[in-house]
């Protein structure tokens, strides 16, 4: 946040942006926001829709939670294996950031493990047992699902 207040600064006050500034802010977000996936999905803090909820048994509520964290790491390990592709393009053919002429690879490679991780942790959120996934879903500290 800094380096963007002060690149927007130096552009608004000085008419110079700092070189390379927006692919420093691109690439720290990537790492955020894929380095947070595993945590999201440890922790169940993940956006749940549960208007059914109340029509459906206890059973059912438990293999729906199951049967979504299944899905969720099919998706997440589909992602992470397509990334890894792209990231071996990206290394053989030398792919950089336009200014500061960062190797993209090992970013890509960054988000690839990420997701990976991401998915078999909604892989070991599937089998656990049925009592721990109605409470680790539950929205934390008693609050409203969506």
């Amino acid at each position: 946040m800094a380096l963007t207040f002060f690149d927007v600064i130096g552009r608004k006050a000085l008419g110079q942006s700092i070189p390379g500034s927006l692919e420093v802010t691109e690439l720290l977000m990537v790492i955020v926001i894929f380095a947070g996936l595993p945590l999201v999905s440890l922790r169940g803090e993940h956006v749940i829709f549960d208007t059914m909820d109340s029509y459906l048994t206890t059973g059912v509520l438990k293999a729906q939670i199951s049967i979504v964290h299944l899905l969720s790491s099919a998706a997440m390990l589909g992602l992470a294996w397509v990334m890894w592709g792209n990231g071996n393009q990206f290394l053989a053919s030398g792919e950089t950031t336009a200014q500061l002429k960062l190797l993209k690879a090992p970013f890509i490679y960054g988000m690839a493990v990420l997701c990976a991780v991401t998915g078999l942790v909604h892989l070991q959120l599937a089998f656990k047992p049925a009592a721990e996934l109605a409470q680790a879903d539950a929205p934390p500290g008693g609050g409203v699902a969506l």
